[in-house]
């Protein structure tokens, strides 16, 4: 009988090379009416650009694993990655943060995913390109405690239906859904069943409206109505508005962002701290108001560096971090 793990992350991962873009040779324009940015570049011309930094096995699941071992949880990985060298670079990124990669599979003939993210500030825009792997559960010999469920890619459909029979086949684990862009899209009916078998949810309030084909702007009704759908702990985040938690005695709970040490240097990872650090409070006891003072924390300290995983936090790091945060941040009642 092989060891139980604590949280067991299931989600594509990719390389990503973060471009440093010169504000000179790039702008930002907003459209006033809709509120929609776009990154403008010269076309047809050849761009001096600032830096870039190549950040191995990361994505949202990748990110989660990392997390939860820093934050002293045994964490394993189900993914995929090529026969090339990224992929191998990838292995030993996971390796090194004490990740479980016994669930890793290589395939001969495909190539490991690579992404460009082009920063701009503290913002990004991500150039993506999936590999179309095989979606396999593995056969776990001991249940895990918490299944980590995030991004993959479009053709994995069936996929969902085959994690959500095995939580339902198995109450011992407990499900999170952390949807990825495909996984938005598909709205909430096509993944009925990944709903009503979900444990804990999150998304920020922009993805909420968009799964729930609604315009609704009061977070509160919006974590209810995800609360309809079967999560038993939804968790909807509003940017510098906070984050929102409705537990399972139907109680709804609202926490303001832990204040930023400096402005952020990059965004990206900040929902994957967050959601994933929210999880491992609560695999380690805490009750959903006190899960949610612990993932802002992570997040804060995510965005002041390059990558979603330089910046996340230990245990120890993280309750320091609580013992000297400022009056206002507590839970709060709603």
């Amino acid at each position: 009988m092989t060891q139980q793990y604590d949280f067991v992350a299931i989600g594509d991962m990719v390389v990503d090379a973060f471009i440093e873009l010169d504000k000179d040779q790039a702008d930002v324009s907003v459209d006033f009416d809709t509120g929609r940015k776009t990154l403008e570049m010269s076309f047809g011309n050849k761009l001096p650009y600032k830096d870039v930094t190549v950040v191995n096995a990361v994505g949202n699941s990748p990110n989660a694993a990392v997390s939860a071992h820093r934050l002293g949880l045994q964490s394993a990985l189900i993914t995929n990655a090529g026969h090339d060298r990224n992929g191998e670079d990838c292995l030993q990124k996971l390796r090194g943060e004490g990740v479980h990669t016994e669930y890793v599979k290589i395939h001969e003939g495909k190539s490991t995913n690579y992404h460009y993210v082009l920063r701009y500030g503290p913002e990004r825009t991500i150039l993506i390109k999936h590999e179309q792997f095989p979606y396999v559960l593995p056969d776990f010999e001991t249940p895990p405690r918490f299944i980590y469920f995030s991004s993959i890619g479009e053709h994995g459909i069936d996929y969902h239906f085959e994690i959500a029979k095995y939580v339902q086949e198995h109450p011992e684990t407990k499900l999170v859904f952390q949807p990825g862009t495909f996984q938005i899209k598909l709205g909430a009916q096509k993944l009925k069943e990944v709903y009503e078998n979900t444990e804990i949810f999150f998304c920020n309030k922009e993805e909420a409206q968009a799964i729930l084909v609604t315009d609704e702007q009061d977070v509160p009704t919006l974590i209810r109505a995800f609360k309809q759908l079967g999560p038993k702990m939804p968790v909807i985040t509003d940017g510098p508005e906070g984050a929102y938690v409705v537990d399972e005695d139907d109680q709804a709970w609202h926490m303001p962002m832990y204040p930023d040490p400096a402005p952020p240097v990059d965004r990206t990872g900040a929902g994957d701290s967050f959601s994933s650090t929210f999880t491992c409070a609560i695999a380690l006891g805490m009750t959903p108001s006190e899960a949610l003072s612990w993932g802002p924390v992570n997040s804060m300290n995510v965005v002041q560096h390059i990558g979603a995983q330089e910046g996340l936090l230990t245990k120890e790091q993280l309750l320091e971090f609580l013992e000297n945060a400022p009056e206002h941040y507590k839970a709060k009642k709603i």
